[in-house]
């Protein structure tokens, strides 16, 4: 976290989206798979909340849980024996909430072929030592990159959302 202002009379903390980015892999093997030899949908979602969590937790500099998964379709599947990155990073933060995107992607290792399989969007609260909801940085973008990053988030979940309530008619 970076603190703005060295006066110790305000609580302006705030912290970068490069600070919470996290990335994981995982080899996709038999017990996370279905009969078809694909991941199952639990499997990703866990490792998808995992990531997602972890980089809440670097980006408040403490313990987060999970408050809300957005819509997720998986668009393409994961084959074993493929390496599965997940990718996340915090975009949003309101008061004691953040808003990560997390995205997983297939690598094929032998041929090095890539190709996105999910995003979702989640929504993570920290916690204090008590467990009780307690206040996050803002979202910091020193950089052009970091700034692109959260506007493409910030776009790409209302594009979700647009497409749901389209498909669904609510």
């Amino acid at each position: 976290m970076t603190d703005t202002d060295d006066d110790p009379d305000t609580d302006s903390e705030t912290a970068t989206v490069a600070e919470s980015y996290t990335e994981m892999t995982e080899l996709l093997l038999p017990n996370d798979t279905n009969n078809l030899g694909r991941a199952l949908g639990g499997a990703v979602l866990h490792w998808m909340d995992i990531c997602g969590a972890i980089a809440g937790m670097r980006f408040a500099s403490r313990q987060v849980v999970t408050a809300s998964m957005d819509h997720v379709d998986f668009i393409a599947p994961i084959e074993m024996g493929e390496v599965v990155v997940v990718e996340g990073y915090v975009f949003n933060a309101g008061r004691t909430s953040l808003d990560v995107k997390v995205e997983v992607r297939a690598e094929n290792p032998r041929t090095g072929d890539s190709r996105r399989t999910t995003t979702s969007y989640f929504t993570f609260v920290a916690l204090d030592e008590a467990g009780r909801p307690t206040e996050v940085p803002a979202v910091e973008c020193p950089t052009a990159e970091e700034t692109a990053l959260r506007e493409r988030a910030i776009e790409g979940r209302r594009e979700q959302l647009r497409e749901v309530v389209d498909r669904y008619d609510v």
